[in-house]
């Protein structure tokens, strides 16, 4: 037994204050430095749910609308209904790597210097936080059940709820899942696998679609077994997670906590500042680091144009999911094609600007690097058309992918809208860094900073242009 005078050892330093107390000091620095009331508060809430309410019920009126029509523009309704699967599931992993990049977890660059490192409870810490998310991710996925159950016209109250039920509880897994995921190691796989895995199942579906339409065959409609599956797998697996990740989240370290506030940071002041490439240059160095080591081999010898033409073909086979995304805007032309036949062309001038512009990576790198041009040598003219060669061949095999399901135009049309699809992406590439300094215009809508949009959308106003030549000319 131990005695009175022996000290408890495993009791908590007297100056070491609890996970509550540093919240409530926290709290109370925030009050000095911010002047916001709670009207402030719920007017910007007020202004969000409007917003979302609003484009959401067009957005979800708009679908069912189509998906209910007779001439929606596929021969078999069903195909349009295992489409929009497919593209929940790959839409699901692609969500899947941005949570993961994101944290979830994330704290603030104050939190992040003397609060992470601190010897305090993280998951008293932590858990407040992690509730929250919880709460606000697993409403917003039963909203999104209910709205894909009103889109599939799912009117009476019991499909809702059970709609509602699905969408919560695999939102809910989802992110207990994300912070599993961050308190793992570095070097677990299951992450990677897991958000290959569902835009590959979103992949095959959509290929066994378009195949059973061009083979005529019929597709049934989605039931309702598909909303009770989900439900059935899906809550279970959200309680189980969910207790997992609070057992998980004293694992959460520093590193992981600043890493995914690093991404988030971009993301907002890449979309206050209007300027994509704050956020592009963070993924970019992200996904080099990934590579980690390669293997050099010499290049062949030759004049400039062709030695650079090498290393831009060597980064691109070092960057495999271009090439990925590349064919998979492809299988979008298909999926499209088969939904809705009528906007097919449109679609094909999108897609081939989409696809070579996933091709053009060396060429935005040389144009946004002063240094990286001067150890180039040579001019800017020579450097960009040894690097828009291969966006310019990616888009032209692109183009003839797609032939079969695109736009019914004349060969010279195609010659031209490929043309400019290659322009588009050079327009783009080669965007200078943003200038504030611009044209303002007065409007009876308000003031309107022409100069700012004319610079966002560069490359993309050609792509307008060419949607529209290829509406008039096809």
């Amino acid at each position: 037994m131990t005695s009175a005078a022996t000290p408890d050892r495993t009791a908590a330093p007297p100056d070491v204050p609890t996970a509550r107390q540093l919240r409530a000091r926290l709290r109370r620095a925030r009050r000095r430095h911010h002047h916001r009331g709670l009207g402030d508060l719920l007017t910007d809430v007020y202004l969000v749910v409007l917003f979302v309410a609003m484009y959401g019920w067009a957005l979800v009126s708009d679908l069912r609308a189509y998906l209910g029509s007779p001439a929606g523009g596929a021969a078999d309704p069903g195909e349009r209904y295992w489409i929009a699967v497919a593209a929940l599931l790959a839409v699901a992993g692609l969500g899947w790597r941005a949570l993961r990049a994101v944290g979830p977890l994330l704290v603030s660059a104050a939190a992040q210097s003397w609060a992470a490192g601190a010897p305090v409870d993280r998951r008293g810490w932590l858990l407040p936080r992690f509730v929250v998310l919880l709460g606000a991710v697993g409403g917003g996925g039963a909203l999104l059940g209910v709205g894909l159950a009103f889109v599939a016209r799912a009117d009476g109250g019991g499909d809702l709820a059970v709609a509602a039920l699905a969408g919560g509880g695999w939102a809910t897994a989802a992110l207990a899942a994300a912070v599993l995921a961050q308190a793992s190691r570095v070097t677990a796989r299951w992450p990677r696998l897991l958000g290959a895995g569902l835009v590959v199942g979103g992949v095959l579906l959509t290929v066994g679609v378009v195949v059973s339409h061009f083979a005529g065959g019929r597709l049934g409609r989605p039931g309702a077994w598909l909303a009770g599956g989900a439900v059935v797998v899906g809550l279970p697996l959200a309680v189980v997670l969910t207790v997992r990740a609070v057992r998980a989240l004293p694992r959460v370290d520093r590193a992981a906590l600043t890493t995914g506030a690093q991404f988030a940071n971009a993301a907002a002041t890449a979309a206050v500042m209007l300027d994509p490439t704050l956020l592009a240059a963070v993924v970019e160095s992200r996904r080099w680091r990934g590579v980690g080591r390669v293997h050099s081999r010499r290049f062949r010898a030759g004049r400039r144009w062709w030695v650079l033409l090498q290393a831009e073909v060597r980064r691109l086979g070092r960057h495999p999911g271009a090439l990925a995304a590349w064919a998979a805007v492809i299988l979008v032309q298909y999926a499209v094609a088969v939904a809705v036949p009528s906007v097919a062309g449109s679609a094909q001038v999108v897609g081939a600007y989409l696809a070579a512009d996933r091709l053009a990576g060396g060429l935005r790198s040389v144009s946004r690097s002063p240094g990286l041009r001067r150890v180039l040598g040579g001019g800017d003219g020579g450097n960009q058309v040894a690097h828009v060669v291969v966006p310019a061949v990616g888009a032209a095999l692109w183009w003839l992918a797609t032939l079969p399901v695109g736009g019914a135009q004349p060969g010279w049309l195609d010659a031209i809208l490929v043309s400019g699809v290659v322009v588009a992406v050079h327009r783009a590439a080669t965007r200078r860094p943003m200038d504030y300094d611009t044209a303002v215009a007065d409007t009876p809508f308000g003031m309107i900073p022409v100069g700012l949009l004319s610079q966002v959308l560069r490359g993309l106003d050609v792509v307008a242009v060419l949607v529209v030549a290829q509406l008039v000319l096809s």
